[in-house]
C-alpha cells in the first residue's frame, strides 16, 4: 500500500499571511502607543508563520535554494538589508558624535572662542528662557551649539499664553522676549522677533554679566584733548565705552588736575589719544599708581606730545613719533592707504591667543619700541608685516623707504604689553599696623602712641590694660589676608599702543579692532580667569543694492540676451553639422 505525498502548490500561498499579521501587528502598536495582547499576538503569529515557511520552502518548491534566480535574489536581499544597517549605524553615530563644518565666510553656524569659553567656565546651571511659540528653528540651533560647550547652559521655549504662569514670573511684557536666569538672578537679553533673530554677542555678553562675580572700574584720563568717551564726529570713543559695559566694566572720566591721586577703586587707567602735555604732578600720580600694581592702558598718537617720557622710560618704552607705511599693498585691497597699516601677525599674549592672521587697522601709528630692563616682562603684541617702515619725514612726497633720512625697515611693533612686581608689594604690610596701632593709643589715658608700644617693647609690669589690649588691637588675621591679596595682585601692568584711532567709532568695529581694546582692558583689570577671545560676530548684510537701471539691464540679459545667444549658438551648430 502506497500513499500519495503532501501537496504544497496552494500552501504557498499561506506565506502571505505572515508579512500581513506582522504588518498589523507593528500598526496596532503604533495606535495604540504600547503593546497589547492582541498586537503582540498578531505580530508573533505572523513571524512564526514567515519561519514556517523558510523551513518548508524546499518541500513546497523543490529546488527552489538551489536555482540562480533564488540566488541573485537572496544577495539582493542580504545587500538591502546590510545598506540599511550601515545607514543606520552611519546615523546612529552622526546623531551621537556629531561633527559640524562651517562654510560660511564669518563662521556664523560656529560659535565663537571666546563663546565656548565663557560657556566651559560656567560652574553652575545657567537657564535661557525663549518667551516664543514656535521655536525658530535658527534660535533652537545656537542654542544647541552653546549646550554642546557646556552641560550647565539649559534653555526652554515657552508659549506665554499657554503658560501664563511663567510669563508672570520672568513679567513679560512682549511676545519674543529672552530671559537668563542663575539662581535667584534674572536678566532680559533681548527681544526676538522675525527680523531680529537670537543673538550671539548679546547672548553671551549677557552669560557674562550675570554670571561675573566683579564689576571694574576704568577710568579714561581727560583734560588734555584725550578722545571724547561719547560720540563726536566718529572721533569719540562711545562704542568702546558700550563694549566695556556689556563686559561689567563701569567707565569714567578722570581728571588728575583735580584731584592729586587716582581713585582707589581705580582698576586700570586709559590715556586715549592726548594731544597735550600732562603735568608733571600727574605724571608723578600715574607712576605711583603703577608702583602700587596698577595697570595703565596708554595710546598714543604719532605728532603729539603728552609728556609721559619719564614713565615710559623706566619701563623701558620709547616713541619715536614716526608714521608707519604699509607698502604691501594689502591694504589697498580694501581701500586702505599705505599710512593705515593692516596687521595679520600678533605676539604670544593672552590677549592675541586667538587672532591667527586676522586682520586688524591702525591709521595713522607710530612705531613703539622697546629695550629691556631687568624686572619687566614685555611682550609684542601687534606687528607689521615685513614691507612696512617707519617714515620719518612724512611730508615729503611720494612716500619712498629712504634710510639716509632715518627711516627704519619692517617688521615694526606697534603695541607692547609689559609687567613687572609692583614695588609697593614688600612695603605695603608696614603700613597697615601703624594704622592699626593708632586706636589702641587713643583708647589708652594718655594720647601718645609710644606709650603703648613702650611696655611691648620693654615688657614693664605696670598694670594698666595696654598689654592685653595690644594682641587685641593688632588684627593679624585682617592684615595677613590684605597682604596675601595684595600679594595675589601684585603685579604693575601697562599696554602701550602707538595709535588711538583703532579704538575710535569710525574703526572700532572693523575686524579685530575691538577684540584688541576689550581683552587689552580685561587683562590689564587681571581678569585673568576670565575669556580673551575673539568676541562673536554678527551675520554681515551681504545684499547687493542695484539702481533702476542695473536691474534692468539684468533682467534683459536673464530674460532675452542670454536665450537669445543660446538658441544662436545651437542654430550655428545645426547648420554646420547638417
Amino acid at each position: 500500500m502506497t500513499t500519495k505525498p503532501i501537496k504544497w502548490t496552494h500552501l504557498k500561498y499561506l506565506f502571505w499571511f505572515g508579512p500581513i499579521l506582522t504588518v498589523m501587528g507593528i500598526t496596532a502598536q503604533e495606535v495604540a502607543g504600547e503593546w497589547s495582547p492582541v498586537s503582540l499576538a498578531l505580530l508573533i503569529a505572523g513571524l512564526l508563520i514567515i519561519g514556517l515557511w523558510l523551513l518548508l520552502l524546499d518541500q513546497i518548491a523543490p529546488g527552489f535554494w538551489g536555482r540562480r534566480s533564488t540566488q541573485v535574489g537572496t544577495n539582493a536581499i542580504i545587500a538591502t538589508l546590510a545598506m540599511f544597517v550601515i545607514i543606520g549605524l552611519i546615523n546612529f553615530l552622526g546623531v551621537r558624535y556629531g561633527v559640524q563644518i562651517d562654510l560660511t565666510e564669518n563662521q556664523l553656524f560656529t560659535l565663537s572662542p571666546q563663546s565656548q569659553q565663557v560657556v566651559r567656565n560656567l560652574d553652575q546651571s545657567v537657564k535661557v528662557w525663549v518667551f516664543e511659540s514656535p521655536a525658530n528653528p535658527a534660535d533652537q540651533e545656537l542654542l544647541e551649539n552653546y549646550r554642546r560647550y557646556g552641560s550647565n547652559l539649559e534653555f526652554e521655549f515657552v508659549d506665554p499664553q499657554l503658560q501664563p504662569e511663567f510669563a508672570q514670573k520672568f513679567n513679560v511684557n512682549y511676545i519674543g522676549e529672552v530671559y537668563l536666569e542663575y539662581g535667584n538672578q534674572r536678566e532680559l537679553v533681548q527681544t526676538i522677533s522675525q527680523g531680529e533673530r537670537l543673538s550671539e554677542v548679546q547672548l553671551t555678553n549677557a552669560i557674562e554679566r550675570i554670571t561675573g562675580d566683579r564689576t571694574d572700574k576704568v577710568y579714561f584720563l581727560q583734560g588734555h584733548g584725550e578722545r571724547p568717551l561719547e560720540a563726536s564726529d566718529e572721533a569719540g570713543l562711545s562704542q568702546a565705552v558700550s563694549a566695556l559695559e556689556t563686559k561689567n566694566f563701569t567707565v569714567e572720566p578722570l581728571n588728575l588736575a583735580e584731584q592729586t591721586a587716582v581713585p582707589d577703586d581705580a582698576s586700570l587707567i586709559v590715556i586715549a589719544g592726548p594731544k597735550r602735555a600732562l603735568f608733571e604732578p600727574e605724571v608723578q600720580a600715574l607712576e605711583d599708581y603703577l608702583a602700587q600694581g596698577g595697570s595703565l592702558l596708554v595710546m598714543i598718537d604719532p605728532d603729539t606730545n603728552p609728556g609721559l617720557e619719564p614713565l615710559l622710560s623706566d619701563w623701558g618704552v620709547m616713541l619715536t613719533n614716526q608714521i608707519v607705511i604699509d607698502a604691501s599693498g594689502q591694504g589697498r585691497l580694501v581701500g586702505l592707504g599705505p599710512a593705515t597699516p593692516l596687521v595679520t601677525q600678533y605676539g604670544d599674549h593672552p590677549i592675541t591667543q586667538d587672532f591667527g592672521t586676522g586682520f586688524s587697522i591702525y591709521p595713522l601709528a607710530q612705531p613703539v619700541d622697546t629695550q629691556p630692563v631687568e624686572g619687566i616682562q614685555e611682550t609684542p603684541l601687534v606687528i607689521t608685516n615685513p614691507q612696512s617702515w617707519a617714515e620719518n619725514t612724512p611730508e615729503q612726497q611720494p612716500l619712498e623707504f629712504n634710510e639716509q633720512e632715518g627711516d627704519r625697515p619692517g617688521p615694526l611693533v606697534l603695541g607692547v604689553a609689559l609687567s613687572r612686581q609692583a614695588e609697593s608689594s614688600t612695603a605695603s604690610p608696614t603700613l597697615e599696623p601703624e594704622t592699626t596701632e593708632t586706636p589702641d593709643a587713643e583708647g589708652e589715658d594718655t594720647d601718645e602712641p609710644e606709650t603703648t608700644e613702650t611696655p611691648d617693647a620693654e615688657g614693664e609690669d605696670t598694670d594698666e590694660p595696654e598689654a592685653t589690649e595690644t594682641p587685641e588691637a593688632s588684627p593679624s588675621p585682617i592684615q595677613t589676608d590684605k597682604s596675601q591679596a595684595k600679594e595675589d595682585d601684585a603685579e604693575s601692568r601697562l599696554i602701550v599702543y602707538g595709535n588711538s584711532n583703532f579704538a575710535t567709532d569710525s574703526w572700532f568695529d572693523q575686524q579685530l579692532n575691538p577684540d584688541i581694546f576689550i581683552n587689552s582692558v580685561s587683562w590689564l583689570s587681571k581678569r585673568d580667569a576670565q575669556a580673551l577671545s575673539i568676541s562673536p560676530k554678527e551675520p554681515e548684510d551681504r545684499r547687493i543694492n542695484l539702481t533702476p537701471v542695473q536691474s534692468g539691464i539684468l533682467g534683459w540679459l536673464a530674460l532675452l540676451i542670454v536665450p537669445a545667444f543660446g538658441f544662436l549658438t545651437a542654430g550655428m551648430l545645426w547648420w554646420l553639422r547638417r
